[in-house]
């Protein structure tokens, strides 16, 4: 079935609208709980790919575990992309949420009205 993957936690009020607003355009998708079913090191740089950014763009570095490891002084450069990809990859709750999948081989962090309708949009073409 063609749609848009979902990487979902229940509990988060961004995941909720964007479901919502699939739901109201009749957008077909599944859900990931990607908390109990985190992505691999190639998959997480696949998706990173897909969305066109950078670990630490997507990365939510005032989470617990980011604090912990002292993220926020991480270095930000090629080099250290596979560190902070392991670190999202073993605490993915430090992975900015919602992240749309798109069925186009896109993907967008689904955080705002905008990219929700860009989403819609982009999914309805096929």
């Amino acid at each position: 079935m063609a749609g848009v993957e979902i990487w979902n936690n229940p509990a988060c009020s961004k995941c909720a609208t964007a479901r919502a607003t699939l739901d109201e355009a009749q957008v077909p998708y599944r859900l990931r709980a990607y908390l109990e079913q985190p992505p691999s090191a190639a998959e997480l740089t696949t998706v990173l790919q897909r969305l066109g950014a950078r670990p630490w763009e997507v990365c939510r570095i005032q989470e617990p575990a980011a604090r912990e490891l002292g993220m926020a002084d991480w270095p930000q450069d090629e080099a250290s992309e596979p560190r902070w990809i392991e670190a999202m990859v073993a605490h993915p709750e430090l992975i900015q949420r919602p992240i749309l999948l798109l069925d186009d081989g896109g993907a967008l962090v689904g955080r705002t009205p905008e990219v929700l309708r860009l989403a819609v949009d982009r999914s309805s073409d096929g």
